[in-house]
């Protein structure tokens, strides 16, 4: 199954610690990439994160983000910081001096102050439990998303196939009416210069002319080609590196072709092969 690079996934959940939320979202690169950002408390999660990301993502740029709050906890007393209450108590009254009309700190403004009131340890065990079965979730989500962006670009890549084809068949069918238009070309070119020659010596112009124009070879490897696309985009791996190599190759043959066509319609298929090698090769960029 062909899976596009780009995706992304959110999933959230909660329970008596509070609540976790994981956004992912990937796009295309060169290799796998990670960027995982947590809470500084979940910080020992990252290495099994990364490893789990791994399991189920071959290549792109992937951003992990996990947002946590916690859970309001039943304490039966309060405890507080002393010292640092003193201490922010004292700077108020300290810098109330160097104001006029300054409003007054009530004691709730003092309790709200970020450390004061010392909240309890959490038991972080069942957090990171459930920050992983929900990542796993995410992942989940992240795959299936990217697998049916994967199957539009491959039924993509199918047309464009089929349309090479069709390039392909139509300047072989016209072949014959190239060869023979060669051959009045190069009588009436004789017929200009009055010149006289064996019929021999004929045939065996006509035929080198021919030669150097004979795009059999090329047509041929079109067709390999195209029939080697067909078959990468039916396996079970990651195809973006070979399908990205076979349009370099399906790209020289077309301009090859144009550079030995002498018929309009002959360069107006090979055009119109670029245009379509084009269209897939962007295509492909987005393959995993």
């Amino acid at each position: 199954m062909s899976y596009s690079m780009t995706g992304f996934a959110r999933c959230e959940s909660s329970g008596e610690f509070g609540s976790l939320v994981w956004e992912l979202r990937s796009v295309n690169h060169r290799y796998l990439e990670i960027s995982p950002r947590l809470p500084e408390e979940l910080r020992g999660l990252e290495g099994k994160v990364r490893e789990r990301i791994q399991s189920r993502v071959g290549r792109g740029k992937v951003e992990c983000n996990l947002r946590f709050r916690r859970g309001a906890v039943a304490q039966d007393t309060i405890e507080l910081n002393d010292e640092l209450a003193k201490e922010v108590i004292s700077t108020v009254v300290r810098v109330e001096h160097w104001m006029m009309n300054a409003a007054r700190m009530t004691a709730m403004d003092i309790l709200r102050w970020p450390g004061v009131v010392i909240e309890p340890e959490q038991d972080l065990q069942p957090v990171m439990t459930a920050a992983l079965e929900l990542l796993d979730e995410a992942l989940t989500t992240l795959v299936e998303n990217r697998g049916r962006e994967g199957a539009h670009i491959k039924e993509l890549l199918q047309a464009r196939c089929e349309a090479i084809t069709g390039q392909v068949s139509r300047v072989r069918a016209r072949r014959p009416q190239v060869v023979e238009a060669l051959r009045e070309r190069v009588l009436s070119r004789i017929q200009e210069l009055g010149t006289d020659l064996e019929p021999g010596r004929l045939e065996q112009e006509l035929a080198l002319q021919a030669q150097k124009l004979d795009v059999a070879e090329e047509l041929d490897r079109l067709d390999g080609h195209v029939k080697e696309i067909r078959a990468v985009l039916a396996r079970r791996e990651p195809v973006g590196r070979r399908l990205d190599f076979l349009m370099q190759e399906l790209n020289r043959e077309a301009n090859t072709l144009s550079s030995k066509s002498n018929d309009m319609e002959t360069t107006q298929a090979a055009v119109e092969l670029k245009v379509l090698i084009e269209q897939m090769r962007e295509q492909i960029q987005n393959l995993e």
